[in-house]
């Protein structure tokens, strides 16, 4: 009898974790169905500055390129505007316009991996010869390494350093004068900016233009 009355009293704590557990599921169903509209909607997002499919955009201020972006740098650097490690000094929360789940970071970089709009051009076309030969060879009387050597040969980027064919060239030149001071600030999995200030800090503005303008016209 005992027995009897302790599985009656049971029944209800059983039936409410079974509805409980339905609960659970159907509402990891709903997300999981809404997954894709909300990935969606973060891409418009995303476009909104950075331009139609991630092609970077020139106006008051200029946005990147995304679009066939290593997923590698372009998680690293959504964690690193998230946590407070990039572009501190911007008038914008980038930490706030940044914040995302892992699991978002992943999906968006996936992405813009895959999206390849026409380069935005507008950089200087005589500049790029001389570009192209510091990219493949480098500066070796100035200890300028060859760009090809990280960026890989044709500029489309090798795991945490980025892809730079296609890149905008304001964007490029921006980079590149603000490295050394920023490698002060830089965190273990931003972008490898510790080398990079080295190697910018070594460049002419008249370097670092050729070989902006060479990487920037590369598809």
């Amino acid at each position: 009898m005992k027995a009897i009355i302790n599985l009656l009293l049971a029944l209800p704590t059983v039936a409410l974790a079974v509805v409980f557990s339905v609960g659970v599921k159907a509402v990891d169903a709903d997300m999981a169905a809404g997954s894709r509209g909300y990935l969606q909607a973060k891409i418009e997002y995303c476009e909104d500055c950075h331009g139609s499919s991630g092609q970077g955009y020139v106006g008051f201020l200029t946005m990147p390129r995304l679009a066939g972006q290593t997923t590698t740098y372009l998680e690293s650097q959504l964690r690193a505007f998230a946590e407070g490690r990039r572009d501190r000094d911007l008038f914008l929360n980038m930490a706030k316009i940044h914040g995302m789940s892992p699991t978002m970071r992943t999906a968006l970089a996936a992405h813009f991996r895959e999206a390849h709009p026409r380069p935005f051009g507008g950089a200087p076309r005589h500049l790029a010869a001389a570009g192209r030969r510091i990219f493949d060879d480098g500066v070796p009387e100035a200890n300028i390494p060859a760009c090809a050597a990280c960026h890989g040969p044709e500029a489309q980027g090798q795991g945490p350093n980025p892809r730079l064919a296609g890149q905008l060239y304001p964007y490029l030149m921006s980079r590149l004068s603000r490295f050394p001071s920023e490698s002060r600030r830089a965190g273990a999995d931003v972008d490898p900016t510790a080398t990079m200030a080295r190697v910018a800090h070594n460049l002419t503005r008249s370097q670092m233009a050729a070989v902006a303008a060479y990487v920037s016209q590369l598809k």
